[in-house]
């Protein structure tokens, strides 16, 4: 799907105007900065155009979960890319979690529209995905299993339409999981749904639904989880999409022990490479990261956490580095 977007051109030095010039560009958002020695010009790259269908049931309050839960986290995290000459995409990832150490190593393998993953894990796990992508229009088709578990493989249909997203899954065993995902609406507003069936008991395992309402700037969701138990209200407001300055908020409540849970968060792009995210809870937890793009797609982040209400504890402290070329 193309997309029209503007380019915005500012002078910073020589005292020329600051006003900025639009001009049509089809791209994704990016920032450019570009230097000479008598004046810097700075290129933001703003998507202008929404996407067309109302996407998957996983879509709906996405927004709101990535400004709050992305990137955030309390480990030691080391993830290194390399690319074989054939084209071949080799990941290796490491995280020390406490005294724990967890690696893994996958590799993705891209042929016309069919990519294979195959992910080696030091549990001695083996994960293979298969993705055929567009076998016929708007359609994906997934194909997953795990060694040895003998139980997990599964095979998944995803349909997107301008008016509709469809996610059906069927695990391949005697008696199956089914669950099945539906949105239908626009781009600006959606309702759906979430639901899974076992058939060895009988009974519904998942049953899930939502709404979603989105504009230029803003985005609310309603969700109804854990079989009607738990509700789920966010929220996403862009301030100001040049520097990437968002906030967001998302409330928890469930009818079975009456609590609720409070989460608020906001993230500004310092410049075009570093981005720094805060959020604090009713409970009392502060978070706060900061990530740099120190070369393409190779990112930095440290993030921290603080209990407000025992501040006599120590803080955690997550580090994050991947490497891609």
């Amino acid at each position: 799907m193309s997309t029209t977007s503007r380019i915005r051109f500012t002078h910073y030095k020589l005292g020329l105007s600051s006003s900025p010039i639009h001009l049509p560009y089809k791209t994704n958002y990016r920032s450019i900065p570009i230097s000479s020695s008598f004046h810097r010009l700075q290129i933001q790259f703003q998507t202008q155009a929404m996407a067309k269908g109302p996407g998957l049931y996983t879509d709906i309050g996405k927004k709101a979960r990535d400004l709050l839960y992305r990137d955030y986290q309390g480990d030691h995290k080391f993830t290194i890319t390399t690319y074989s000459p054939t084209g071949v995409a080799i990941t290796s990832c490491g995280t020390k979690k406490g005294d724990l150490f967890l690696a893994d190593v996958n590799t993705q393998i891209k042929r016309n529209n069919i990519t294979t993953d195959i992910k080696v894990d030091t549990s001695s796990n083996l994960s293979t995905t298969i993705v055929v992508d567009e076998p016929a229009p708007g359609l994906k088709a997934i194909f997953s299993f795990k060694v040895p578990d003998q139980r997990s493989g599964k095979l998944e249909l995803q349909y997107l339409h301008d008016y509709a997203g469809i996610s059906t899954s069927i695990g391949l065993t005697a008696n199956p999981i089914v669950n099945f995902s539906g949105v239908v609406g626009t781009n600006i507003a959606s309702i759906g749904t979430d639901v899974s069936f076992d058939t060895k008991t009988g009974n519904f395992t998942k049953c899930n639904a939502g709404i979603s309402f989105s504009n230029a700037d803003l985005i609310a969701a309603l969700t109804l989880n854990d079989k009607g138990d738990s509700l789920n209200a966010s929220y996403y407001h862009t301030v100001k999409p040049l520097t990437n300055t968002a906030v967001g908020a998302e409330v928890k409540h469930s009818f079975s022990t009456n609590e609720n849970t409070i989460t608020v968060g906001t993230q500004h792009a310092l410049d075009p490479l570093t981005t720094v995210k805060a959020r604090i809870d009713n409970l009392g937890k502060a978070n706060a990261l900061i990530q740099h793009e120190w070369r393409p797609k190779s990112l930095f982040t440290i993030s921290g956490e603080v209990d407000t209400k025992a501040i006599d504890k120590s803080a955690k402290f997550g580090l994050a580095l991947a490497l891609k070329p």
